[in-house]
């Protein structure tokens, strides 16, 4: 277990896992996860809602439709995004 004990240990050397360390790199996993599936959704739900007839150049019509279908998507993700996070601050702050 050398090589793998040794990327979570402490300064210290004591061998235990640093727990802010690994928890600042689960935020950022659960973070690019969920760029990524918003990503994905959009891509879908707005791919299927305004491209017709795929091809190799989107008409004007589709590409404004796809702008305005991303930016309704990105709109409504953010909203509930703060929704959620303000709901998490308050019941920590209840705790």
């Amino acid at each position: 277990m050398d090589g793998f004990g040794s990327d979570f240990s402490s300064g210290a050397g004591s061998g235990k896992m640093d727990t802010g360390t690994i928890m600042e790199q689960v935020k950022v996993q659960i973070a690019v996860a969920n760029a990524q599936e918003l990503l994905q959704r959009v891509t879908d739900k707005c791919f299927k809602k305004c491209i017709s007839k795929p091809g190799g150049t989107l008409d004007n019509s589709e590409q404004k439709c796809i702008a305005m279908c991303m930016d309704r998507y990105m709109d409504a993700w953010n909203t509930v995004s703060r929704a959620y996070n303000s709901r998490l601050q308050r019941e920590r702050a209840r705790i």
